[in-house]
C-alpha cells in the first residue's frame, strides 16, 4: 500500500512539500507536547530532571529532528477518528515512551486543541520561512532583469490588445514589485503558541501552578520552548493566526501567478517575447518548448483563493468554546495551501532565474500596428490643434491601411511639430524607468 497522495495530480508541489508532510506534522506535535513539559520545569512546578527526560527520549533539543521515529503515522491517523484528532492517540503512545516520573507532566491541564494549534504554527512558521526565501530569490532575480532591460521597448496590452509603449523592464519591475509586497506580508505574520485548557480559561493551569502569575509565565515559558509567540490570549475560537497566515499565503501565490500568467502569455509562439529556459517539452510535439513552471504556479494560482475562503468560513464557524468540525476543516485546508505556495514559490524562483528575453520581438510586435500604439499621444499632442474629430478620423485612417506618420506631416497644423519625435515610441514611456531606478533592494 502506498499513501493516498505521493503528488502524483499536484505536480507544482512535488518534491517541494516535504516541510507539511504528515511526519513533520507528527513531530511537531511531539515538540508541542514536549514543551509544555519543558514549561512545567521552566516555571519551577516540574522537577527540572522531568524536562532533562523528556529532551532525552525525544531529542527535543535538536531543531527540527525527527522526533516521532518509531511512531507510526499510519497507526496514529487510524486511532484519530476514535476522538476526532490524532493528539489522543499521540499522548498515550509519548506516556509510553517517557519515563514513568515524567508521564504525569505529559499533557498535563493541556486540551488536544492546544498541543495542535501549537504544532500548526510549528509547521506553518518554517514553511512560511521558505516560501519567503523562495519569494525573494525569485524578486532578487527579476530585479536584475528589470534593470538589464530597463529601456528595452516593448508593448503594453490591454484587455489583450496593444495599448501603449511600454519596457520590458517595467514588466519585470511589477513582476518584483507584487513578490516584495507579498514578502512583506510574510514576514508581518505572527505564529503565536496556543495554550487555554479546556475553555480557553486556563483555569487547568492555575490549579497546576498555583496561582494566575505562574500560569501566565507558563504560558510564555511554553511559547518560548516552541519557538513560537507568546499569545496576549487563547486563540481556539479567534483564528486570525489561522486566516491571517492564509491571506498571506494566497497573496504570495497570486503574485507568483502574475509572474506565470504575463510569461505564458508572452512566450506564445506568435508573442515569443520571452522563453522559459529550461524544461518544457511535448509528448506529441517535438517542436514545442511549453511553458511548463508557469503552468503549474498557475495552477496553484487558481487553486489557492478557494482554499483561503475555506479558511475564512472555518473561522467564521468556530462556535462556542471548542469548534465542531471547522477546526478540523482547517487542517488539510491549511497544509494544501502551504503546499501550494511552497512549490509555487520555488518554481517562481527557478522561472525568474532561467527567464530568457528576446528584445528583437519585443521591439516587432511594437512596430505591428505601424505607429498606432502611439495614438493616445496623438490625441493628446494633435486634439487641442485639430479638434478630437479629425484625430479620430486620422487615427481611423492610418488603421485601414494609410501611413501614420504621412498622414501627420500631411496636416497644416503639424508644421511645427517634430513628427519623428511625435511617432517615436522611446519617447512615451512615462515613468517607466524610474520605476525601474526605484526597485528598493533585495529585501
Amino acid at each position: 500500500m502506498t499513501a493516498i497522495d505521493e503528488g502524483l495530480l499536484s505536480p507544482v508541489s512535488t518534491g517541494h512539500d516535504d516541510l507539511v508532510s504528515d511526519r513533520l506534522f507528527l513531530n511537531a506535535l511531539v515538540r508541542a507536547e514536549g514543551a509544555l513539559v519543558g514549561a512545567y520545569a521552566r516555571v519551577g512546578v516540574a522537577p527540572p530532571e522531568v524536562e532533562r527526560d523528556v529532551d532525552h527520549v525525544f531529542g527535543l533539543d535538536e531543531k527540527y529532528r525527527a522526533v516521532s521515529k518509531g511512531f507510526n503515522v499510519a497507526e496514529i491517523a487510524e486511532a484519530a477518528t476514535g476522538g476526532g484528532n490524532p493528539v489522543i492517540p499521540m499522548v498515550s503512545r509519548i506516556k509510553d515512551a517517557v519515563p514513568a516520573e515524567a508521564r504525569v507532566w505529559v499533557h498535563r491541564g493541556a486540551t488536544s486543541q492546544d498541543i495542535w494549534d501549537t504544532a500548526i504554527m510549528m509547521v506553518a512558521r518554517r514553511a512560511t520561512e521558505q516560501v519567503r526565501a523562495s519569494l525573494g530569490d525569485a524578486a532578487q532575480r527579476l530585479r536584475e532583469l528589470a534593470h538589464a532591460h530597463r529601456d528595452d521597448l516593448a508593448v503594453a496590452r490591454t484587455l489583450t490588445q496593444h495599448a501603449v509603449p511600454t519596457t520590458i523592464g517595467l514588466h519585470a519591475a511589477t513582476w518584483a514589485r507584487g513578490l516584495d509586497r507579498a514578502i512583506t506580508r510574510l514576514e508581518a505574520l505572527t505564529f503565536p503558541a496556543q495554550l487555554g485548557g479546556a475553555g480557553g480559561t486556563l483555569a487547568s493551569f492555575v490549579e497546576i501552578t498555583g496561582s494566575v502569575d505562574a500560569a501566565e509565565r507558563l504560558v510564555a515559558a511554553y511559547s518560548g520552548r516552541a519557538g513560537l509567540a507568546t499569545p496576549d490570549a487563547p486563540w481556539q475560537v479567534t483564528r486570525w493566526p489561522v486566516t491571517e497566515l492564509g491571506d498571506a499565503l494566497v497573496q504570495a501565490v497570486d503574485a507568483a501567478g502574475k509572474l506565470a500568467t504575463d510569461v505564458a502569455t508572452l512566450s506564445r509562439t506568435e508573442i515569443g517575447e520571452v522563453v522559459e529556459g529550461t524544461g518544457g517539452g511535448s509528448s506529441a510535439m517535438p517542436q514545442k518548448q511549453n511553458p511548463a513552471e508557469a503552468v503549474l504556479i498557475r495552477s496553484a494560482a487558481l487553486r489557492a483563493p478557494q482554499l483561503g475562503a475555506t479558511l475564512h468560513l472555518a473561522a467564521a464557524l468556530a462556535g462556542d468554546e471548542r469548534p465542531d468540525g471547522a477546526w478540523h476543516a482547517e487542517w488539510q485546508t491549511l497544509r494544501e495551501l502551504l503546499r501550494l505556495a511552497l512549490g509555487a514559490s520555488w518554481h517562481a524562483s527557478s522561472l525568474a532565474a532561467h527567464l530568457r528575453v528576446d528584445v528583437d520581438a519585443a521591439r516587432r510586435n511594437l512596430d505591428l500596428t505601424g505607429g498606432l500604439v502611439l495614438s493616445e499621444r496623438l490625441s493628446l499632442v494633435l486634439t487641442p490643434l485639430i479638434g478630437k474629430e479629425r484625430v479620430t478620423a486620422l487615427v481611423r485612417d492610418a488603421a485601414a491601411g494609410g501611413d501614420l506618420a504621412t498622414l501627420v506631416r500631411a496636416l497644416p497644423e503639424a508644421s511645427t511639430l517634430d513628427v519623428d519625435a511625435l511617432l517615436d515610441p522611446s519617447g512615451y514611456t512615462g515613468l517607466a524607468g524610474p520605476l525601474v531606478d526605484t526597485l528598493q533592494e533585495e529585501k
